[in-house]
C-alpha cells in the first residue's frame, strides 16, 4: 500500500479526505501547514501527496514548487485540492508542478479517481 499525505489547514476537510480514502486501505499522514508538508516529505517516504492552497506558514503552491524543482522528490505525485477554482489559479498551480488540480467542495469519487490515476 501506498502512504499518502495530505496537507489542509481544515481539520473538518482532513476528516473528509480520510473518510473518502480510508477505503483504499493505503497509509494517511496528514499536517495542517505547508511548512510541516516539506518536512513530512524529506522524513518520510511519501508516494502522493493531496495539497490545499491556502495554508499557514507556506502555500500550497510555495510547497508544489520546491517539491517539483527538488531532484529527490520531483516524481512524487502532487494532487492540489482547494477552494481556489478560478482558471488562472488552476494555470499557476499546474505551473507549479501539480499533477492534478481539483476544487473544493469535491466529490469523493473524483478524489478517488485521481489518487488511483496515480498510485
Amino acid at each position: 500500500m501506498a502512504k499518502i499525505l495530505i496537507a489542509d489547514d481544515s481539520l473538518a476537510e482532513l476528516q473528509i479526505f480520510q473518510q473518502a480514502l480510508s477505503p483504499t486501505g493505503h497509509t494517511i499522514v496528514t499536517v495542517t501547514d505547508g511548512e510541516a508538508a516539506e518536512a513530512k516529505v524529506k522524513s518520510e517516504k511519501i508516494d502522493l501527496i493531496i495539497l490545499d492552497v491556502i495554508m499557514p506558514k507556506k502555500n500550497g503552491f510555495q510547497v508544489c514548487r520546491d517539491i517539483k524543482t527538488n531532484d529527490q522528490y520531483k516524481n512524487i505525485p502532487v494532487i492540489m485540492v482547494t477552494s481556489k477554482d478560478q482558471e488562472s489559479d488552476k494555470f499557476w498551480g499546474m505551473k507549479q508542478g501539480a499533477d492534478e488540480y481539483l476544487t473544493k467542495p469535491f466529490k469523493p469519487e473524483d478524489l478517488l479517481k485521481a489518487v488511483k490515476k496515480y498510485i
